[in-house]
């Protein structure tokens, strides 16, 4: 009997998702671990692979589809296998379209006989091992898989890392578009604009008042405002604002920008500063680090540090987590934050790259504007947002200068956090950012 393969729980209280490519087609042979289609969970485009190897007997929903955990997605087994009776009669009115399956499957079937002209077969590899070569640089072509039917395992990922690296070759990083913007010229290049277009393609009516377009909602989109509506509901929202006079840090991060570059390969921004300065305020002040259970009433203070990088993305505000912050310096940050929000942007990321976050940082300042408000990330209690680096008129030491100043915000959950909490907990954040000095004491 055939193989039905239902949509899986994966936990984090998904319950279901959109499917946004099928990568397979009835008629296919298909090896174990091989992907079948890519699932639009939550934030988090992933690939499933299959549970078993075999052939498509038939794809039960089409692409685009909403589906919920333990709907049945595809039938595997034997050419011309009976499928299971409580599938075989199955409605298969959302089935993918039969002309738009001949062409897939005169794409991507590979011909009886080898030749020169068949195209490269995909790398085996499950979801993860393909998010740890991306993080890597390893191109999956070139890597020889030791696992059950030539798959691709993580220990295979990292030997040819290792023969890499031994071999110095190095491996261009993405640029990072997270650095807080500084008004001087000489200062610090601003990033290249990013064109962010939306998916706002949908049918145009005419009413009364002239013509309107009737946009789908996007599966993304609609999880993104059910997380904001939970978290206005949970929680009490306080905004505390302050201020940092940056010239300072500024100057710092001029002095070692150049050669950390031309080092190590990675285009070092201010975020990794303030990445390191809020770690070193939630240590002092861990309230800020903590997260509610409020069926046992208790507040959990956490002893890890993994932040959240909120990144704007085409499709939505996507958080990828840098795990293990307080474990890494500033160099590997300033890579590893680079490379989660180039894979944001491409909904590249996996599951768990979008899960157990303990305090979000978002960058607001390359988008101009003065301060804002943001909004906690649940079950977060605390949410640091950066604004825009400005020359302005300051008083030091008796005098007026131009100083680089930058207001910094920290939104707050105030049932369980004052406003003096707050307070201190800025003023600290604020004296690091303002004195390098003192922050790079306390790494």
């Amino acid at each position: 009997m055939a193989f039905v393969f239902k949509f899986p729980d994966v936990g984090e209280g998904i319950h279901e998702g959109r499917v946004v490519e099928w990568l397979v087609v009835e008629g296919q042979t298909v090896a174990e671990d091989e992907p079948l289609l890519k699932v639009e969970t939550d934030k988090a485009v992933v690939e499933l692979p299959s549970p078993k190897a075999g052939v498509v007997l038939r794809l039960h929903v089409a692409a685009d589809a909403t589906i919920e955990v333990g709907d049945a997605l595809i039938a595997i087994g034997e050419a011309g296998e009976d499928l299971p009776d409580d599938v075989a009669d199955a409605d298969m009115a959302q089935s993918v379209d039969g002309e738009a399956v001949a062409a897939a499957v005169a794409a991507v079937q590979e011909p009886e006989d080898e030749d020169a002209s068949r195209p490269p077969r995909r790398p085996l590899a499950t979801p993860r091992t393909r998010a740890l070569a991306r993080r890597l640089g390893i191109d999956l072509a070139t890597v020889d898989g030791s696992g059950s039917g030539g798959r691709i395992t993580d220990e295979d990922v990292e030997r040819e890392a290792l023969a890499l690296q031994e071999n110095k070759v190095a491996c261009a990083e993405p640029a990072s578009l997270m650095s807080p913007r500084a008004s001087s010229g000489d200062v610090e290049e601003a990033p290249e604009a990013v064109e962010v277009v939306h998916p706002f393609h949908g049918t145009v009516e005419t009413g009364p008042d002239g013509d309107v377009e009737r946009v789908p909602i996007t599966h993304l989109r609609k999880r993104i405002a059910e997380a904001m509506r939970a978290s206005k509901q949970m929680a009490a929202h306080v905004t505390h604002v302050d201020e940092a006079d940056v010239t300072d840090l500024l100057a710092h991060h001029r002095a070692g920008k150049a050669m950390i570059e031309e080092r190590h390969g990675v285009r070092f921004t201010l975020l990794p500063f303030f990445i390191k300065a809020l770690i070193t305020a939630l240590k002092d002040h861990p309230i800020f680090n903590a997260m509610v259970d409020e069926e046992r009433d208790e507040i959990i203070l956490k002893r890890f540090y993994n932040i959240g990088i909120a990144v704007d993305a085409p499709e939505g505000l996507i958080v990828p987590v840098l795990k293990n912050a307080d474990q890494k310096d500033m160099i590997t940050i300033a890579r590893e934050v680079a490379d989660l929000a180039e894979r944001a942007r491409s909904r590249q990321l996996a599951l768990p790259e979008l899960r157990g976050s303990t305090c979000t940082i978002t960058n607001l300042g390359p988008l101009g504007g003065v301060f804002a408000t943001p909004i906690l990330n649940p079950p977060e209690l605390a949410i640091l947002g950066l604004h825009a680096i400005k020359e302005r008129p300051a008083v030091v030491n008796g005098e007026i200068a131009i100083r680089d100043q930058m207001y910094l915000s920290v939104s707050f959950d105030h049932r369980y956090i004052d406003g003096a909490d707050a307070a201190r907990f800025m003023s600290d954040i604020v004296r690091m950012v303002s004195n390098p000095n003192l922050l790079t004491v306390r790494l």
